[in-house]
């Protein structure tokens, strides 16, 4: 049995586990971040999060982990980590922070994300066959920086997190950074320039660059724009395949 472990493809598989894992760490500091109200240590943590999170799919798929450790289930563990770093602690932060307002709204306010995306993650559907995210994706972690960057006021924020809730239930499809081919290459590219801007929005606060706000911005609107495109051609294709 410990030879059988220690195999090099079950050992690489192991590692990645424990990669997607690290996940919990990172969300455990997190939550001292916050405790400590320091938020913009809480963003950094996020940054790391995704950066794991965008990247071990990739590593499990690279190793063959369902072939080598077929009784563990890694999607399982990295939809838990998930959860927590991209809609759970996004919503504690937002709520410490203050930027929800106060009392029992800010309260309500902050746990309506929370029970769109535990009906989201419980989907069996909400990753399609194309490699889209169907319906909003949970990017409360990245909600939650636009508050913090923008410094908007709470009226604002109750508006844009309603309407992200509401769009979990909505069937738009939504680009899988990692995984949608369309344009595949120039995604990856312009993710990797986002996730620099993120970085360096957060050197940059209380007063983030304007150069470095549009860019991040402008990723936002071709993410959109592009989940939307695919959207309508699959709603184009559907009908031709029935």
């Amino acid at each position: 049995m410990l030879g059988r472990a220690l195999h090099p493809p079950t050992l690489a598989s192991w590692l990645v586990h424990a990669y997607t894992a690290s996940g919990l760490v990172l969300a455990f500091l997190m939550v001292v971040a916050v405790m400590e109200g320091d938020t913009v240590r809480g963003l950094w943590l996020f940054l790391l999060a995704m950066l794991v999170d965008g990247t071990d799919g990739m590593l499990a798929r690279w190793v063959q982990v369902k072939r080598h450790v077929p009784w563990f289930d890694g999607a399982l563990l990295d939809n838990i980590v998930d959860y927590i770093t991209y809609a759970f602690l996004p919503m504690v932060l937002l709520w410490s922070a203050g930027y929800l307002g106060e009392g029992t709204s800010a309260t309500v306010l902050a746990v309506v994300p929370l029970i769109a995306s535990a009906y989201q993650f419980c989907r069996v559907d909400a990753k399609t066959e194309d490699h889209l995210f169907l319906g909003f994706p949970s990017y409360w972690n990245i909600t939650a920086f636009y508050v913090v960057v923008l410094d908007l006021q709470p009226v604002a924020v109750t508006g844009v997190l309603l309407v992200c809730a509401v769009l979990v239930f909505v069937p738009i499809g939504y680009v899988y950074p990692s995984r949608t081919t369309t344009l595949r290459t120039t995604t990856l590219v312009l993710t990797c320039l986002w996730l620099l801007s993120y970085a360096v929005l957060l050197t940059q606060l209380p007063d983030p660059g304007t150069v470095w706000l549009v860019l991040s911005v402008l990723y936002v609107a071709y993410y959109v724009v592009l989940s939307l495109y695919l959207t309508a051609r699959r709603a184009r294709t559907a009908p031709a395949l029935a």
